[in-house]
């Protein structure tokens, strides 16, 4: 991505000099997207106080779009530690109404950064969602499709429109060996003025050899009160041979709830075709009634200086889904 200069100065405090500069970076997207039967759950309350849950069709077919704005601004000391910040405006059309939305700031993120060592603090993404190869090759202009799809467990993750979860992750990277943390003492509002507090952590640990990486996260949620401790464990292998990619994904997904408890599996790959063409097709499921099966094929056309042609086309189900669900979306993407 190219970076923008936006101000570059000397900041001098106690007889040390570090050299700042705040630079911009993101995307844009939009297209059409097509998820078959299409709904939005609204809800109403009566006058007797319950509420009652609709779920009306909308329009199957919607413009899609999204525009995303990282600024980043960063210091580096005499002494080679840097120190930055990074703020998200991010503005994506409603899934339901396909009606556009309105931009806004997310949670900040602060790091520090020294050699092989980085520490994040605020709205920060813990060890599954920077964990190698767990996303793998996602499918279609808005990422519809992965081979994680079986996951249920809620780990921590940064948030693009949020404020975030305001936690710490730490991550450690010598030679082939990365290791990474994460901590989020949540506290959870249970109702009539009482919390109680479900702390979420995690570690990884990745290693790379030749073309291929193996990645391992373990993470838990200790729900104080609850006599529950739901946990997730992963394992990634990703790799690359000329112009064909692959990852496979195998994940134990312990919610402790019924329909979703079990083991979650699945695989994508990528194929360059040559002439700026890529292929893509992914697979994800699980052995709970109500873990999501997704399989989708998707490809991405390289147009140069940062544009795309992407679309995808998928489908989606579950053991305990009516019937299966068709998605696609096809559009243009580009990178700045």
């Amino acid at each position: 991505m190219k970076k923008v200069l936006f101000a570059s100065t000397a900041l001098i405090a106690t007889g040390s000099v570090a050299a700042a500069e705040v630079s911009f970076s993101g995307y844009g997207r939009f297209g059409i997207g097509y998820v078959e039967d299409r709904s939005i759950i609204t809800t109403t309350t009566t006058t007797s106080g319950a509420i009652n849950v609709n779920n009306p069709e909308t329009d199957d077919a919607i413009l899609v779009s999204r525009f995303r704005l990282n600024i980043d601004a960063n210091v580096e000391t005499d002494g080679g530690v840097e120190f930055s910040g990074r703020v998200r405006l991010q503005a994506d059309e409603d899934s339901g109404t396909g009606e556009a939305n309105s931009a806004g700031l997310n949670g900040a993120r602060f790091s520090v950064i020294y050699g092989g060592l980085r520490v994040d603090a605020g709205n920060v993404a813990g060890a599954f969602d920077n964990l190698a190869n767990y996303y793998g090759n996602e499918v279609g202009l808005e990422l519809f499709a992965g081979q994680y799809s079986g996951v249920n467990y809620n780990f921590l993750a940064y948030s693009s429109t949020g404020s975030g979860a305001n936690a710490v992750f730490f991550q450690y990277a010598v030679g082939d060996f990365a290791f990474g943390a994460s901590y989020d003492q949540a506290t959870i509002f249970t109702g009539g003025g009482n919390t109680t507090d479900a702390d979420r952590w995690d570690v990884s640990a990745t290693y790379t050899f030749n073309n291929i990486t193996a990645a391992v996260a373990y993470g838990q949620t200790d729900a104080i009160g609850s006599g529950s401790d739901p946990s997730l464990t992963v394992l990634t292998l990703g790799g690359e041979w000329g112009d064909f990619g692959g990852t496979l994904f195998v994940a134990d997904d312990a919610t402790e709830v019924t329909a979703t408890d079990g083991t979650a599996w699945g695989l994508s790959a990528s194929y360059n075709l040559g002439a700026a063409t890529t292929l893509l097709f992914t697979y994800g499921d699980g052995n709970a009634d109500a873990d999501l099966q997704q399989v989708a094929i998707g490809a991405i056309y390289d147009l140069g200086g940062g544009a795309s042609l992407r679309g995808g086309l998928g489908v989606n189900d579950c053991d305990v889904c009516s019937d299966s669900t068709m998605v696609a979306d096809f559009g243009a993407q580009f990178n700045f």
